[in-house]
């Protein structure tokens, strides 16, 4: 799918506003309701919009410690890669898993409510047999920047 201006102006908005009305979002970008409610289904349509989500002040909701590991698997088979990825679907606690090139295999974002919860589910991950062979703990200690919007005129190169 090929984006305009407009389109792009919509990604703007919506990567940090995600609860904005339809009509306020069409006046944001400049088009009516109607013209904007379609290419909002357009770009839904097309994968580029993958869903909308809202950001939680976990402090603010109870105890919790958030991890990164960073995990090598032991096997390098595309089998073994189907495997772990498979595997860590099924574990609500691991919010996030990036695979990487270069020295580790992936990096997940852990969230639990305290580090022993977080220890028990690396030794559920490591029992079940996922290949995981190495893996290294990095535990959050304070926030400082949120996820935010993709820096868009940098990925598009300047056309944005």
């Amino acid at each position: 799918m090929k984006l305009d201006a407009r389109d792009l102006d919509i990604l703007r908005v919506l990567s940090t506003e995600g609860r904005i009305t339809k009509a306020d979002l069409a006046a944001r970008v400049g088009l009516s309701a109607s013209p904007c409610w379609e290419r909002l289904k357009k770009l839904e349509q097309a994968g580029i919009i993958e869903g909308y989500n809202a950001r939680f002040n976990l402090r603010k909701l109870g105890p919790h410690v958030t991890v990164f590991v960073a995990a090598e698997l032991a096997d390098h088979t595309p089998a073994s890669f189907r495997a772990f990825e498979d595997s860590v679907q099924h574990y609500d606690e691991i919010t996030a898993c990036w695979a990487l090139g270069g020295g580790f295999d992936y990096l997940l974002q852990i969230v639990t409510t305290d580090i022993d919860a977080y220890q028990r589910l690396i030794d559920e991950l490591l029992e079940s047999r996922i290949g995981l062979a190495r893996y290294f703990t990095y535990i959050v200690t304070k926030p400082v920047k949120a996820p935010a919007g993709p820096p868009l005129e940098m990925i598009l190169g300047g056309d944005a």
